[in-house]
């Protein structure tokens, strides 16, 4: 028997580069998810909006 998350898609988050596997709460926008957590979110915007 294979472990469950073993079979989960994943992506790469864009900030930390880190990956990720998928979760219940994300399976409606899982197209849209583009980091791995709410930190990683707000860190990418802090250095877009210091960057311009």
């Amino acid at each position: 028997m294979t472990h469950a998350k073993l079979t989960l898609p994943s992506k790469v988050c864009l900030h930390c580069q880190r990956p990720f596997v998928w979760r219940k709460k994300w399976k409606r926008d899982w197209e849209q998810v583009k980091f791995c957590s709410r930190r990683c979110a707000g860190e990418a915007r802090r250095t877009a909006r210091t960057a311009t």
